[in-house]
Order: C-alpha cells, then sequence, then structure tokens
C-alpha cells in the first residue's frame, strides 16, 4: 500500500475557494491533490490506473458531475467517485450512488468530512488496484509451461530460476523442505520443463507403501516370485522409462531396499524380483524429504552412500513463512481455482482478510495455505467472510467442524452467494438453484437468513 503523502486526490470545481479550501485540507492531511474547474479537463489529465480517488461537484458547465461519472466508470469500474451536491438535494445524491458513486458529499461539508471519505475511497482504491495486479500476475503464472509456481518474492524467484536451469540438464536432484511447502509440485515443475516432458511421471510416496509391497511397486516382479505373484508386474521404474520418478518423503524408504535403490542410480538398471535379467532404465530420479538426510545418515536412520548419490543437486524449498509477500497472491490463485471447480464466485480480500494471512505462522505451509482458500469460497459467507473465523474454526472457537455442521455451513454459503448474485430476488435464486419456493423459504428459516437484506433499494 502506499503512503498517503505519495496519492494523489483529484478535486474538480467550477467554484476557486471550494477548489482552494479543498486543496488545503487535503495537502495538511498529506495527500496530493490536483485541483480542475472542469470535467474535461480533469479527464485529459486522468492516467491509466489512477491510485487516488476523484471528488468532482455535480452542478458543473459543460460536462457536469453525473455525465462524468458515468464516463469515468465506463473506464474503471472500480475508480472511487465522491460527488459533491447541493444543500438538501437528496434525490441527486440518491441518483448519484445508484449510479455507481462511491460516495457524497453535501454542501457546505466539513474538512473532517471530506479527509474521512477520501480516506475510505483510498482504502477501497487500493485494495482494488491489488487485486487487479493480483488477477494480472496470475494471469501471466498461469500462461507458462508446466505446473506454476506462484510467487514474487526474490526466494521464489530464485527457485523458479534454478528449476528452470535444472530441468534442462540431466541430473538427479534432491528436494528439501517441510510438509505442504509444494515439493510435488516442483517435481513436476522440473519433469514438464525437461526433454522428459512428453514421458511418464511416476510419483512414489514412500512413506505411504507397505514395506512388503514396495520393492514390487518400485521394481516389479515376475510371475512365481513370491506367493500371490500370478503374474508379472512390471514397476515404476521400468514404467518410467524415458521419463522421470518422482520419490517423495525418500527418508521412509526401508534400509534394505536403499542398498537396491543405490545399485539402481548407480548402474542405470532395475531387475525384477525373480529374474535373472536386468532391464535399462533412461530415466532421471527426483527425490524429497521433510528432514535432513546428513543428519538421518549420521543417526542410522539413511545409508549415506544414498544420502551422497543423492546429493548432486539440492534445491531447498522455502516455508510459507519465508515469503509472507506470496501469501495473498497464493491465496487469490487458490480461491479462483475452487472457485471454477464448484461454480461459485471467488470472493475479493479486504485489508481484514490480508492482514488475517499474514499474520498467521502456516505451519502446513503452501497446503493449509489451499485448504483454507477452499473453505473460504465453499464456506465464507456463513462466517461473514471472516478469515480470521476460518482460521481459528467455526464460531472462532478451536474445533474443525464436522462432515454434518460442514454441509450445514456449505448451504448457507451458496444461499447468501445466490441471494447476493440476484439481489435478493427469490424467484431468480429458486431458478439458479432448481428448488421449489418452499424449500428454499424453509431454508431460509432454518438458517435465518433474510432475502430483504440482499435487495438493492432501487429493486422491485
Amino acid at each position: 500500500m502506499h503512503e498517503p503523502s505519495t496519492l494523489p486526490v483529484m478535486v474538480i470545481d467550477d467554484e476557486p475557494h471550494l477548489r482552494i479550501t479543498a486543496s488545503q485540507t487535503l495537502e495538511l492531511a498529506g495527500y496530493t491533490p490536483h485541483c480542475f474547474e472542469s470535467a474535461e479537463q480533469a479527464l485529459e489529465a486522468l492516467p491509466a490506473n489512477f491510485p487516488g480517488v476523484i471528488v468532482s461537484d455535480i452542478r458543473m458547465p459543460g460536462m457536469d458531475g453525473m455525465a462524468l461519472l458515468h464516463e469515468l466508470h465506463s473506464r474503471d469500474a472500480t475508480l472511487p467517485i465522491i460527488l459533491i451536491t447541493g444543500h438538501g438535494d437528496i434525490s441527486t445524491a440518491v441518483e448519484a450512488m445508484r449510479a455507481g458513486a462511491w460516495d457524497f458529499l453535501e454542501k457546505p461539508f466539513a474538512g473532517d468530512q471530506l479527509l474521512d471519505v477520501v480516506r475510505r475511497g483510498i482504502e477501497k482504491r487500493q485494495l482494488s488496484l491489488e487485486n487487479l495486479r493480483l488477477k494480472a500476475e496470475l494471469e501471466v503464472q498461469q500462461a507458462a509451461l508446466g505446473p506454476r509456481l506462484v510467487g514474487r518474492t526474490p526466494v521464489i524467484s530464485r527457485l523458479a530460476a534454478m528449476i528452470q536451469r535444472i530441468s534442462q540438464v540431466e541430473a538427479d536432484v534432491l528436494l528439501f523442505g517441510e510438509t505442504g511447502t509444494g515439493k510435488d509440485l516442483v517435481a513436476r515443475a522440473i519433469h514438464e520443463r525437461s526433454a522428459r516432458r512428453n514421458s511418464p511421471f511416476m510419483a512414489i510416496n514412500c512413506g505411504a507403501v507397505p514395506e512388503n509391497t514396495i520393492e514390487s511397486e518400485l521394481f516389479g516382479h515376475e510371475k512365481g516370485a513370491f506367493t500371490g505373484a500370478v503374474e508379472r508386474r512390471i514397476g515404476k521404474f521400468e514404467h518410467a522409462n524415458g521419463g522421470t520418478v518422482f520419490l517423495d518423503e525418500i527418508e521412509s524408504m526401508p534400509l534394505a531396499l536403499q542398498v537396491k535403490l543405490l545399485r539402481v542410480l548407480q548402474e542405470r538398471s532395475v531387475e525384477r524380483l525373480g529374474a535373472n535379467e536386468t532391464v535399462p532404465l533412461n530415466i532421471r530420479v527426483i527425490a524429497a524429504t521433510k528432514v535432513d538426510l546428513k543428519v538421518a545418515a549420521e543417526e542410522g536412520s539413511f545409508r549415506e552412500d544414498l544420502y551422497y548419490r543423492l546429493n548432486v543437486v539440492t534445491l531447498p524449498l522455502p516455508a510459507l513463512r519465508e515469503r509472507r509477500e506470496d501469501i495473498p497472491l497464493l491465496f487469490q490463485h487458490f480461491a479462483v481455482i475452487a472457485a471454477n471447480r464448484s461454480g461459485l464466485e471467488a470472493p475479493t480480500l479486504d485489508s481484514h482478510s490480508i492482514a488475517a494471512l499474514l499474520a498467521h505462522d502456516w505451519p502446513g505451509n503452501v497446503r493449509e495455505l489451499r485448504n483454507l482458500a477452499e473453505r473460504y469460497v465453499l464456506l465464507g459467507a456463513a462466517f461473514d467472510y471472516r478469515l480470521d473465523a476460518l482460521l481459528e474454526g467455526v464460531n472462532a472457537g478451536t474445533e474443525e467442524p464436522t462432515l454434518p455442521r460442514q454441509v450445514e455451513l456449505f448451504e448457507k454459503s451458496l444461499i447468501s452467494q445466490s441471494l447476493a448474485r440476484h439481489h435478493g430476488r427469490v424467484t431468480d435464486v429458486c431458478r439458479h438453484l432448481g428448488i421449489p419456493r418452499k424449500t428454499f423459504y424453509d431454508k431460509l428459516k432454518k438458517h435465518s437468513i433474510s432475502a430483504n437484506d440482499y435487495r438493492h433499494s432501487s429493486d422491485p
């Protein structure tokens, strides 16, 4: 966000004394006023993505304030415009608000009234520009080849550069990062940017495969190799020939199997269980761990020779708390994905929501942030879109909502969003949701929702 002293405010009025008074008030408060005696002059001087607000009289020679409002909103619908009305001209003020004015001031107005409405308009403008910037950045990043590494902090920019460099060379890679930092995404990004992108990408979670079957899963087996081996099985390594094998949580791999993995990495060939011949492999291996393998090797829980074989190229993945500036961008990214998948709208973040995101510690890293973004889209309306309440649990409690409670919250959120989208028109909402009016009114009563709260004053 900009400091007030760098933020411009356009004041448009044909009365010199009002321009002078408003200019002095704004300047003393730290804003940069730009005064014009006509709407035409102001439009000519208005730059794209103007970061401030417009304060304009309604009644002026030539283009009046209402015409200016329509012209400005045709250029930028998010630009806050504050219109100045004559004393007692309430009907004009109401018309201006319906036409999209941010607020209005009635002559004569005090300096603190002007500063209050300008301050709120500036906050809205900064939020709108930030959301536009986030969306534009997301569009650029979504156009990238392969999985997207969303972020703009120096640490994530360096990681993206390393991924691009590593993907162009034939070397095994070790990814090191906390749970939820995106090791799977980075592994896929390396594969998709490499010459192997058209060949298989095989991901194996070494901690999720039972110890008695992991050797067969990785290396395959011949028919009759052991009890229950009724036919030949091609293992993950052989199936990935020409492509990439991703070994997640490699620290969980049994020590006995680590010996065989070391041999595969050194000889680039695999021998199925029960076979007498080896199968040559043309693969890249990407391993990932959330523990320090050097320490694990020193403690005897991981083979030292395998550690050094894997440690050719190591990529450390930053925790989310190390890249806090990326949090709003990531959240918006995940919210858009969740909204597209669920058919709902992605709510925009206000300053309180952004503050709540930045204040959280994120022990679950990007995975935790993604889960929150999905809950925000699905259940946000039931929490009045308070991210702090969602972060803390139901009704700002400490427990995660049960499944029936989640269903109830989702239903309430869906009804609220539909009412907002259709401005409280029950007939349109029932048609949109595909439910009878009686059922809908029963649900309104159940969730203590009033359709009147979503109706605009201009709606019938």
